[in-house]
């Protein structure tokens, strides 16, 4: 049977290369392409059984009309004619009567390819719509690193292997970073000390040599703590950052203050276990820093990032291979250009900005604000993924709201629809894949014809452009024509690939583009910036999260089996993961007379989430932790652990902060 190359989709930063066997039909086998310059064959359980999802019997295959009342889940079939003059009669009425500040499209991470997931831009800029802050995962993470290292690309995993130590900061990897466990492993069983910095150790602790459990939101403090005891002890590496940095000796005389006892008050981690860690730190020639985005999602997240990535280079690790930080951009070099694909040029006015961390406040509306009356979703599942769930079906219950989903399946979000249009998977339709952790760039083809009368992103905006008399050629060429024309006029990270792999990208397949030079800093100032005076507070120092009243604090951790709320539809990963289970630590059970495997119910102003608790030394005391997102069917009252997620934003990058959260619980 015929094998093609393809590339996984998800929001994973390795974007696997896959071998797919097909009948021309059916996808009847998925595999790891041990051609892939960045998995190497190796791939998640997910996709194992990709086939499964593709072609499961729960999924949506014609366009549906809504017949009961939003919420419900009833509806019925309608033609792709009544779908289109019904979506875009709303929309030219809302104009007429609203303006468009009144549509409001909203996407994320569904899909991550590059023409099917920001596709839609160029329609809605067309329109003059609202515009969508894209937030919702780790933008202060981003914003952190580059107050520091401005556009210098950091660690690609693939330079792990030179690493002689490995600290783990906040970072899932078995779920989040699969293809990095095997030099995790490997160094491990050559002598390399792991140590794992996390409020949840969950399935990462195995893998550790040692476990710092830190207080949520406090790893700031323990950043600062280490550094105050290098300065103390003159392991910093002070040539190297006099000469390669802004501000050291300024930010240096700071640290006085930081002492491994107060870091101790504030984060947890014992005042001894810091000054060893530090040490040892020091000790290593080329230690790497494995930086998760869970300790960016804080109303301090990106103040936390900018501190780690400064101790990052405190004993000038960078200057060795493996050394340094791993786990934002590695490359910082554009491959294609998303203009074309977004058309910026189509917008005549610059519209309004909603936060996608806010689409509860969005929808509520405030007083003098266009009211939202048409929302369009894809690549989303806000019911289940954005802060303030009782918030945003609130909102998505108004009877004055028009709401369009492209689906696959009946998510939470969906069933609020007036209208939904069946949605493809990856195989189905054409694309282009930058990964975000890796130095990579990929391109695949439509292997299979698309299921029922479901259609690509691309093609469903195509549709309704025509439908609203939109005239550009943009609206009227194939998926594949514009993945010609990026491919034929790339950015500067794709202009000196090789003949071979040019035409990797012209059949399909990823292909493995150069490494940053982790010494040239790509900052306005030509160093390091530890102190940067753009920023309010240009001198880092320690910040506080935003915290609450409530005594415990809440965190939101991946899952190995799901990714964000994808793969729901598969049995065997649901029943594999189980119950909606809030990890707690034994203190704080037997403070609550709550045992192992007690329903529980955490609550905060917001609402009350019904969980099963599941008691363990793994989370930090004080804190408790829920893994994965759900479905409402799977809870016991209905909510979701969202419901308890406020939408304040973080200091810097507007990101959500849903780890910084507090609850109570009860039996």
């Amino acid at each position: 049977m015929p094998i093609y190359k393809s590339i996984c989709p998800y929001d994973c930063p390795t974007t696997c290369g896959l071998l797919v066997e097909s009948d021309g039909t059916r996808i009847t086998k998925v595999k790891g392409d041990p051609d892939d310059p960045i998995c190497g064959g190796l791939i998640c359980r997910k996709m194992q059984r990709y086939e499964k999802s593709i072609h499961s019997p729960d999924r949506i295959l014609t366009p549906l009309k809504r017949t009961g009342q939003k919420g419900e889940g009833r509806f019925e079939p309608i033609s792709w004619d009544e779908a289109v003059e019904t979506i875009t009669g709303k929309w030219k009425q809302s104009l007429d009567e609203y303006g468009p500040d009144s549509i409001l499209p909203f996407y994320y991470s569904g899909v991550m390819s590059l023409i099917q997931r920001n596709c839609g831009d160029a329609l809605f800029n067309k329109m003059g719509a609202c515009q969508l802050i894209k937030t919702l995962c780790c933008s202060a993470k981003g914003v952190g690193y580059q107050a520091v290292m401005g556009n210098t690309g950091g660690l690609d995993p693939r330079e792990l292997a030179d690493s002689d130590m490995y600290i783990v900061w906040g970072s899932n990897m078995k779920a989040t970073r699969l293809q990095s466990m095997p030099d995790l492993v490997k160094g491990r069983k050559q002598g390399k000390h792991v140590v794992l910095i996390e409020s949840f150790a969950g399935e990462m602790a195995q893998y550790a040599d040692q476990v710092v459990l830190v207080k949520p939101g406090t790893d700031g403090a323990l950043a600062l703590g280490m550094m105050h005891v290098l300065v103390k002890e003159s392991l910093d590496d002070a040539d190297f950052l006099q000469n390669e940095s802004v501000g050291y000796a300024e930010f240096k005389n700071t640290l006085d203050e930081y002492t491994p006892q107060w870091a101790e008050s504030v984060c947890g981690v014992p005042a001894q276990v810091i000054v060893e860690l530090a040490r040892e730190y020091a000790a290593a020639s080329a230690p790497a820093i494995i930086l998760g985005s869970g300790n960016s999602r804080y109303g301090n997240g990106g103040m936390t990032v900018r501190l780690i990535t400064i101790f990052s280079a405190f004993t000038g690790a960078w200057k060795q291979p493996g050394g340094g930080l791993c786990g934002c951009n590695p490359g910082m070099r554009e491959y294609i250009d998303a203009s074309r694909i977004t058309r910026p040029d189509l917008r005549s006015r610059e519209g309004r900005k909603v936060n996608i961390n806010q689409l509860a406040m969005a929808l509520k509306g405030e007083e003098g604000q266009t009211p939202i009356r048409c929302l369009h979703i894809y690549g989303s599942n806000p019911v289940g993924s954005v802060s303030n769930q009782l918030g945003i079906e609130q909102g998505l219950a108004d009877p004055d709201l028009f709401t369009v989903v492209h689906e696959r399946f009946m998510t939470d979000t969906a069933r609020y629809a007036d209208i939904i249009l069946p949605a493809t998977f990856s195989v189905e339709q054409s694309d282009c894949y930058s990964a975000y952790g890796y130095c990579s760039f990929g391109a695949a083809y439509k292997i299979i014809p698309a299921a029922g009368e479901s259609k690509s992103n691309w093609d469903i905006f195509c549709l309704l452009a025509k439908g609203m008399g939109y005239t550009d050629s943009h609206f009227q060429r194939s998926e594949d024509d514009l993945l010609a024309e990026l491919l034929d006029n790339p950015m500067a990270g794709l202009q000196d690939i090789t003949p071979k792999q040019r035409e990797v990208l012209k059949t399909g397949g990823m292909i493995s583009l150069h490494f940053a030079d982790h010494t040239s800093w790509q900052t306005p100032s030509g160093k390091i910036e530890i102190i940067n005076s753009t920023l309010k507070d240009q001198v880092p120092h320690y910040q506080e999260c935003h915290g609450g009243p409530y005594p415990l604090h809440l965190i939101a951790v991946p899952s190995s089996e799901t990714l964000n709320s994808i793969f729901l539809e598969r049995d065997e990963l649901v029943q594999s993961r189980g119950s909606m289970f809030l990890e707690i630590h034994p203190d704080d059970a037997a403070d609550r007379s709550i045992t192992d495997g007690d329903s529980i119910v955490a609550y905060n102003d917001l609402g009350e989430v019904a969980f099963t608790a599941r008691v363990t030394p793994l989370v930090a005391k004080g804190a408790v932790a829920a893994a994965g997102i759900f479905m409402r069917r799977q809870s016991g009252n209905g909510n979701l652990v969202n419901t308890l997620h406020h939408e304040r934003l973080s200091d810097i990058g507007e990101a959500t902060t849903l780890n910084d959260n507090t609850v109570e619980v009860r039996i």
